[in-house]
């Protein structure tokens, strides 16, 4: 009997071990076939081919035309376009030409001493150098020839001379010698009587005060002494 059961688990143990391989050997062969399935590249179908879209005749406007001629809902509506005037536009005012002082040569070719415009300070320009608003194209002796927003102009130096008569000096007013200052009135009178007080009885004079030394108010007699510094005024109380 026991030997019966020891060869019963042994197939036993024998058939799992068997299984095991076989789970495991599937197991390896569904893997490769997996990994070699993810590595193919599918091409893709070319796309089906459109046909184009048929071309959309544009709508003439004249096939709108008795439309337009027959609205009813505004009367102003006619076949007659009008069409608003062509303004011309204003031509560009010729900005004032600069003021020639005269043409140099001195082998170098001639240099035209101009000012951009009048009351402006003159410089040396030669042929190709602007002047204000003004191309300097050539020059000679007597006429330069200037370029401006596409056109050209010779002007003769004579037309070009600054005529501006210089700015006269008005004479200055002479100046009225001041009048010395008018003195201060001389202050009233001051009424003879003592002013602040001094400490020990004693009481300041006040400023006019012209009465003489030994007059007696209220009491008080008017000292006047004589000092390093002036006179010194006080009211003592008379004893």
């Amino acid at each position: 009997m026991k030997h019966g059961l020891l060869l019963l688990n042994l197939v036993l143990i024998a058939l799992i071990g068997l299984s095991g391989w076989v789970l495991r050997e599937r197991y390896l062969a569904a893997r490769a076939r997996e990994q070699k399935l993810m590595g193919e590249r599918v091409a893709s179908p070319p796309p089906p081919a459109l046909a184009p879209l048929p071309a959309v005749t544009p709508v003439p406007a004249a096939n709108y035309l008795e439309v337009a001629q027959k609205m009813l809902f505004a009367r102003d509506r006619n076949p007659s376009v009008i069409l608003d005037p062509v303004v011309a536009p204003a031509p560009k005012p010729v900005p004032p030409f600069p003021k020639a002082y005269g043409v140099l040569d001195l082998g170098a070719g001639p240099t035209a001493i101009l000012a951009a415009k009048p009351g402006a300070p003159h410089h040396a320009y030669r042929a190709g150098e602007m002047v204000g608003e003004f191309k300097l194209v050539a020059m000679n002796r007597s006429e330069l020839l200037f370029e401006w927003d596409g056109k050209r102009f010779r002007k003769r130096l004579e037309e070009l001379a600054d005529r501006t008569p210089p700015p006269q000096e008005t004479p200055k007013a002479s100046a009225a010698p001041p009048q010395p200052a008018a003195a201060p009135p001389p202050p009233p009178p001051a009424r003879a009587a003592p002013g602040m007080d001094l400490g020990n009885s004693m009481r300041a004079c006040v400023p006019g005060d012209s009465s003489p030394a030994g007059t007696v108010v209220d009491g008080m007699r008017k000292v006047v002494t004589q000092t390093p510094f002036g006179q010194s005024c006080r009211w003592e109380p008379v004893k």
